[in-house]
């Protein structure tokens, strides 16, 4: 079983940046061929990593420092009132957690949501192939937080279990469903997971202050930003 102390890690070349189109960017990824189970990934998230598919990485790009990770700690959370609002909107969803598998009904959902609000993404155009590589591999504590409006599906949360909490990779919803604000209730109903369970952090992923599609995270207050590898409450 692989630790940090023996993990190799390696930087990919100088590509195209996916958030700031005039920055070029470098990935560092941790090697694929490592065993990287729930500790060791618990520990990479407290470090600034991030899980896509089989991968964990981070930026690490040589002249900029943009992408800033980000988590929530749960005690301390206070919704404000737009996001109370949101909590009673979705007051009539059932929710249920599952194991992270295919499921025709979720990928049906999946790419009506990226054709509709996403066609300028990497995850353009939506595939069976690319969607199991993207949510499904690589992580026996991935869950799907299903959402439903009696026996119809219209948003899924997808879920890593961690030893401090949760992290929230990815958020698909009916774009149908825009009123509901489901993206910030998928949020919402994490953060209320992780103190149901007991535990401290709903990790974000990174925030860049330059990309608008990014601006919701900081509307969680307070917020946790890694800077010069050290968690800040702002």
């Amino acid at each position: 079983m692989s630790s940090l102390r023996t993990l190799i890690f390696y930087a990919t070349p100088e590509h195209g940046c996916s958030y700031l189109p005039q920055q070029k960017a470098t990935t560092m990824f941790v090697d694929p061929k490592a065993s990287v189970d729930f500790k060791l990934y618990s520990q990479l998230s407290r470090l600034g990593f991030r899980r896509s598919g089989s991968h964990y990485y981070r930026p690490h790009c040589e002249d900029c420092r943009a992408c800033i990770p980000v988590r929530l700690p749960v005690r301390h959370f206070m919704p404000s009132r737009s996001q109370r609002r949101t909590q009673e909107r979705n007051r009539d969803l059932n929710v249920q957690l599952v194991d992270a598998r295919f499921s025709e009904e979720h990928y049906q959902l999946y790419e009506r949501y990226i054709f509709q609000r996403h066609q300028d993404g990497d995850m353009f155009p939506p595939s069976r192939d690319q969607y199991r590589s993207f949510l499904i591999d690589g992580s026996e504590h991935t869950r799907f937080a299903e959402f439903r409006l009696g026996d119809t599906l219209i948003a899924i949360a997808v879920i890593d279990l961690l030893d401090d909490g949760l992290s929230a990779i990815y958020t698909f919803y009916d774009p149908d469903h825009g009123k509901r604000s489901l993206g910030t209730y998928a949020i919402l109903w994490q953060i209320e997971e992780v103190r149901r369970r007991g535990e401290e952090y709903l990790y974000l992923g990174y925030w860049i202050k330059q990309c608008h599609k990014m601006a919701y995270k900081t509307k969680f207050r307070p917020i946790e930003m890694m800077t010069n590898d050290r968690w800040i409450r702002i």
